[in-house]
């Protein structure tokens, strides 16, 4: 089994959960430090092949192509100071790390994700993030979403059942939508439940006739209002898409034999004892022993 994080997401959710805590020279590491433990608890409940990706800058080619795109702005300094810590304190533990600079981790988990469902050998893929983005890359119940807060599995018919659309038009659904933790508007009045409804017809934004009459959707409320502003904006639309559609020929990330994990780095890196970390250190080196 192959399990891939979201290292961005597991640091905001650890810098918002734990207690701070500050290295000997006064630096937040209580976040990072989280998401180590963290990662050693998925080695612990039995993974073996693990690959972290991280938005060492929170700016992508994205916000080439759309000005509104999300930024670092108003994300706390202390927060974005561990990125580089988080991403070092990993590596030192052994962990595959892909710190994103051009691409997002996203990115990144998506190219990830796509090496591993091509490879025989693996039986299962796990990509561990409940980001909405990551719906796109869901192969039937082989590559599928883990929510580890909260336990929940996100297979094909999952991503259906919350969507309403299956994951290859999760990026059309985006494009109609929006999405507000990207910084993109989406359409006016393409709500989720129209947008869910046509795209299970059509599929795909270029699929949707033109004129309203045309339409072989049942229950669709101020249909010609709703293709009219699609007609209108369309090339909106087909930007917002290309937003959310993750780039998976883009990012490095080698092959399912690179990401096993097989201990910490010997000698430890400095980082580990800047981070306070020989309890994760002594941690790594039981599982490493074990293994």
């Amino acid at each position: 089994m192959v399990h891939l994080v979201d290292g961005t997401y597991e640091l905001f959710r650890h810098f918002f959960a734990v207690p701070p805590r500050q290295s000997t020279d006064g630096v937040e590491i209580a976040a990072a430090r989280g998401v180590a433990g963290s990662m050693l608890q998925l080695l612990e409940g039995g993974a073996t092949h693990v690959g972290i990706a991280t938005d060492h800058v929170i700016e992508s080619y994205r916000n080439e192509l759309y000005a509104g795109y999300k930024t670092g702005s108003g994300v706390d300094p202390v927060l974005m100071t561990q990125f580089p810590i988080l991403e070092d304190l990993l590596t030192a533990l052994g962990f595959v790390v892909w710190p994103q600079i051009t691409y997002e981790a996203d990115d990144a988990m998506g190219a990830a994700a796509a090496a591993a469902a091509s490879d025989d050998r693996v039986e299962r893929v796990f990509i561990c993030t409940p980001d909405k983005d990551l719906a796109q890359c869901v192969r039937g119940d082989r590559v599928v979403q883990l929510d580890r807060r909260k336990g929940v599995v996100t297979d094909r018919n999952g991503v259906i059942e919350k969507f309403g659309v299956p994951p290859e038009s999760i990026p059309d659904y985006l494009g109609l939508v929006g999405d507000n933790a990207d910084g993109f508007p989406g359409l006016p009045g393409w709500g989720a439940k129209t947008t869910a409804a046509v795209l299970t017809r059509y599929g795909h934004l270029e699929n949707i006739p033109a004129a309203p009459g045309q339409w072989d959707v049942v229950g669709i409320r101020g249909a010609a209002k709703l293709a009219a502003t699609l007609q209108a904006q369309f090339e909106d639309a087909l930007l917002f898409r290309e937003l959310a559609r993750l780039q998976c020929e883009g990012p490095e990330v080698g092959a399912v034999d690179d990401w096993r994990w097989v201990g910490p780095l010997n000698p430890l890196p400095p980082i580990v004892g800047y981070v306070d970390g020989l309890g994760l250190a002594r941690r790594a080196e039981r599982l490493a022993r074990s293994g």
